[in-house]
């Protein structure tokens, strides 16, 4: 391993180093990827912690960003961290990257693959794994603060770095925000976010006009029925055979009351009930994850499902005083919407500054995964922008494409990206865009 740089990069590059051409930003990201990033990366990756316990991590990453010459914050929202460096007048943005890592075994086969455990919040040994790639968002989110303190003179404003914990478990930038976020660091003007993606080749960028993430909702379903013998189900009321009715019926709000035009998603991903082969039990248990892209399909998809549930134990006999709970659990997390003006400025700036080849190709997408990072700039409206950027070898992406490779997925065991040039790209993209928010007038 490379000797390591001094941690405070800016007092090793002097102000004149101002990075003029993309050709010494790439050379520069390189150089502190090489002597410093690279190990940082080794240790987030090797050391995952779940949400809402990412104690080492966080205290990791404010080590670092205090290095790094911000003033640090810690502990906010529960072990979030928040990094400001002034530096003159001019708008405050906001760059958020989150920490927390999955409950699973890591199966990649790299070098530096998990083996770490972990006692939940429930008191469960689990293993831990940044299947995600958070790794690689805090990382990059040190990247950027390095080169932007090294290089001053090139910028003006005030820089809001955010850790976030628990984007895994949809509720840490909603614990920031309850702690006073913004009464205590300042409101953005601007803010920023990006996920490195799995299916999108290195050394390119994306940011999209249509939401990037869907709504998420996590829906729980107790159903009540009446106990008795696996011999004489006719003496109760079987909660499992009412429960199968339940999740077959909850298919035909998407297919028969959304329009097939409509993004809409009700999978029942947990299905809990019984306890011996002979034994009719008194009740079941069904979890939901609900996605919708805007609030009136959201509210036909949980009006549906709470129908679907109460009128199908009618349906079965059973009494109103027995009708199915149906509870919203968990924090909601709205849609990604990206603000378009903003979109169309950063994609200009990444095409002036890196070339027109580092625009990734924006393609269908397929599925409808969620972020809690619109609970940063809903309410209040932050104009914002959460963009991707690629993690993985374009020929590989081909050769996926072509049928002869599978890739895996984000919250696979099996997920890995290539880790030097998803950083390299991640740090670039976001000090290109920075600059561009705050350029000296």
């Amino acid at each position: 391993m490379k000797k390591l740089f001094p941690l405070l990069l800016a007092a090793a590059v002097s102000p004149a180093a101002a990075l003029d051409t993309p050709n010494e930003l790439s050379k520069a990201v390189a150089r502190d990827y090489d002597a410093h990033l690279a190990p940082l990366l080794d240790y987030f990756h090797r050391n995952p912690e779940l949400s809402f316990l990412e104690v080492k991590t966080a205290a990791r990453l404010a080590k670092e960003l205090r290095a790094a010459g911000f003033t640090v914050t810690e502990g906010v929202g529960g072990t979030g961290v928040v990094a400001i460096l002034k530096n003159g007048p001019g708008p405050l943005v906001m760059m958020r990257a989150d920490m927390d890592g999955l409950p699973m075994t890591e199966k990649s086969g790299l070098p530096n693959a998990s083996t770490a455990t972990q006692k939940d919040m429930e008191g469960n040994v689990t293993p831990v794994a940044h299947s995600c790639g958070h790794d690689i968002h805090m990382t990059s989110l040190v990247g950027t603060a390095r080169r932007m303190a090294a290089d001053r003179a090139a910028w003006s404003g005030t820089l809001m770095l955010i850790g976030q914990p628990a984007e895994e478990r949809i509720g840490g930038a909603l614990a920031m925000m309850k702690d006073g976020l913004y009464k205590r660091f300042g409101k953005p003007d601007y803010a920023l976010g990006f996920h490195v993606k799995a299916d999108m080749a290195v050394g390119t960028v994306l940011a999209s006009e249509v939401s990037p993430y869907s709504g998420a909702d996590t829906v729980e379903i107790l159903i009540k029925g009446v106990g008795a013998h696996g011999a004489q189900p006719h003496r109760g009321k079987d909660p499992i055979v009412l429960g199968a009715m339940i999740v077959m019926g909850l298919q035909t709000i998407v297919s028969r009351e959304l329009s097939p035009r409509e993004p809409g998603l009700i999978t029942v991903g947990s299905f809990h009930g019984g306890t011996k082969a002979n034994i009719i039990g008194d009740n079941a248990r069904l979890q939901l994850t609900v996605r919708s892209e805007n609030p009136k399909t959201r509210a036909l998809l949980l009006d549906g499902i709470k129908r679907m549930a109460e009128n199908t134990a009618r349906a079965a006999g059973m009494a109103e005083s027995e009708l199915p709970e149906v509870k919203l659990v968990d924090t909601p997390a709205p849609p990604v919407v990206n603000n378009i003006e903003l979109v169309r400025r950063l994609r200009a700036a990444w095409t002036r500054e890196l070339g027109a080849g580092a625009i990734g190709v924006e393609e269908f997408r397929e599925g409808m995964g969620s972020e809690d990072f619109p609970m940063f700039v809903t309410d209040p409206y932050i104009p914002s922008v959460y963009f991707t950027v690629g993690g993985t070898a374009a020929q590989d992406i081909a050769a996926a494409k072509a049928g002869t490779l599978r890739l895996p997925s984000h919250h696979s065991p099996l997920f890995k990206v290539e880790h030097g040039p998803a950083v390299r790209m991640g740090v670039e993209s976001t000090v290109v865009a920075l600059k561009d928010l705050m350029r000296k007038r």
